[in-house]
């Protein structure tokens, strides 16, 4: 059976570990249905030099994210978050996992409602508002009610801050979203694994979301193995 996961891009900066678990997770046959802050476009625009109209996009482009930056600044970026996708060991193939785009005012697209089944939640990188509401319960927009029904139906739901350094109030929003049942996976990465580039530390903070959410994958090597 199809895996089917959510994951919501927000207005930290980052946006790159969320671009690239979207590419894994296609790779690996993963079904997407996929949401992005009026704050994450900005965010594009900032890092990766990707102007979009989420009100005009639907499926594409996120079912074939661009191969190449149209600006050779951001090239080290998009690099990282298109390289080749190992399969994991035992998976000799896998086809593309269909991403299915919901904007994030669309309080009737399916995410929105606990009867919809899905295998878990990503928000990544969470801003710093959106970890505020979903401690609150605010439910303001569709990421924040999507992650709140994952609170709720006690699914998987994995918050990753990229803010440093962090406030008390910051601090104690991650503390009540872990007491609520979240994982709170700041994108810190290591540098154990043998780094050789940008995309080694992009994937290691990618590898560990996957790890949460039961995803197997062959992103980085682990330890003692």
């Amino acid at each position: 059976m199809t895996r089917r996961l959510v994951l919501a891009l927000t207005g930290a900066s980052g946006v790159v570990y969320g671009l690239r678990l979207l590419h894994v997770w296609q790779k690996l046959g993963i079904e997407v249905h996929l949401s992005l802050s009026n704050s994450a476009r900005l965010v594009l625009e900032q890092e990766l030099g990707w102007h979009l109209d989420l009100r005009a996009v639907k499926r594409e482009p996120w079912q074939s994210l661009p191969e190449h930056a149209a600006d050779d600044a951001f090239a080290p970026l998009w690099s990282a978050i298109t390289r080749r996708v190992d399969l994991p060991e035992g998976m000799n193939s896998a086809e593309p996992g269909t991403v299915h785009y919901h904007h994030w005012e669309d309080f009737f697209a399916p995410i929105a409602s606990g009867s919809f089944l899905t295998d878990g939640m990503v928000i990544c990188p969470c801003s710093g508002t959106t970890l505020s509401a979903v401690v609150q319960a605010q439910a303001g927009n569709l990421i924040q009610r999507a992650a709140e029904v994952h609170l709720k139906e006690r699914r998987p739901l994995v918050l990753v801050p990229r803010e440093t350094p962090v406030s008390v109030l910051q601090l104690e929003n991650m503390r009540r979203a872990a007491d609520a049942g979240a994982v709170v996976l700041p994108a810190s990465p290591g540098f154990y694994h043998g780094v050789t580039s940008m995309g080694d530390l992009v994937d290691f903070v990618v590898a560990r979301i996957c790890d949460q959410v039961k995803v197997p994958h062959a992103l980085c090597q682990r330890w003692g193995t």
